[in-house]
């Protein structure tokens, strides 16, 4: 339960992040928890993140702002372990280094600061930017379908892990929830598996080759038929390249005899 100063100070900057908020960043407390808050973060252009729609949660310690929240991003981002706490300077790891000046404002920007670095913590993974861009293609289809599992557990509530259908998404971000179930319409995703039912999925995070249109088999194909093609090519004077030197020598030493014995002659 929060003591009073917290709630004051919660209620404060719940206003002041409605009225003001920051770049990418959206928040707000529980209806039933001023203490649990949700943000959604909206990945920035230049980054490989763009587009995606990355959910969380700070949940704050009763004294706040004495102490700092604990900061998960629930949504697969490709940068953290989703639903995992975070080890920042500003979250409940480090209770010592925080600012009671710091405000959830304060903190959604460091957090999404450090998504876009390249820094290593507890709670952070290493992924390539393919992959990074493929999970976010994917944010809206996980957030309100909770991994596609609201197919297989749609009662379950209150997991913000994947498994709970989208039902905590859904709780907290209606309007949002309902604008992602139509971008998955327009978009022909499958809500079950996030793939587009016209095969138009994007690039996929396993590497690539350049030869465009084609598997790693195929590829090697391509390669090997522009080898032999190459090799076709030369012909029959470069198979018997030995023997066309020799036949040119011959020649040579043939012209250079007729031409010595005219002279002498």
């Amino acid at each position: 339960m929060a003591s009073k100063a917290a709630h004051k100070r919660l209620t404060r900057e719940y206003k002041a992040i409605s009225e003001n908020p920051p770049p990418y960043i959206t928040a707000h407390p529980s209806e039933s928890n001023i203490l649990e808050w949700h943000y959604i973060i909206t990945g920035p252009e230049d980054t490989p993140y763009h587009g995606g729609q990355y959910w969380g949660t700070l949940i704050f310690p009763s004294n706040y702002p004495f102490a700092p929240p604990a900061i998960r991003m629930h949504t697969p981002s490709g940068r953290f372990q989703p639903s995992t706490r975070l080890c920042l300077s500003i979250s409940d790891f480090h209770p010592k280094s925080f600012n009671p000046a710091w405000e959830v404002s304060t903190i959604l920007i460091g957090l999404l600061s450090f998504m876009t670095s390249d820094e290593m913590t507890t709670g952070s993974v290493s992924t390539t930017q393919t992959e990074k861009r493929y999970l976010a293609s994917r944010t809206r289809w996980w957030n309100s379908t909770g991994g596609g599992s609201h197919a297989k557990n749609p009662a379950l509530k209150g997991n913000v892990k994947a498994g709970d259908g989208g039902a905590k998404f859904r709780a907290e971000w209606p309007e949002v929830d309902l604008d992602n179930w139509e971008w998955m319409r327009k978009n022909k995703v499958d809500s079950t598996t996030g793939s587009r039912l016209d095969g138009e999925n994007g690039s996929s995070c396993g590497p690539q080759l350049g030869i465009a249109g084609t598997s790693g088999h195929q590829a090697q194909a391509v390669v090997d038929a522009v080898v032999q093609q190459r090799d076709a090519g030369r012909g029959l004077i470069y198979r018997n390249k030995l023997l066309v030197a020799g036949a040119a020598i011959f020649i040579y030493v043939l012209i250079a005899r007729l031409v010595n014995g005219e002279g002498i002659a």
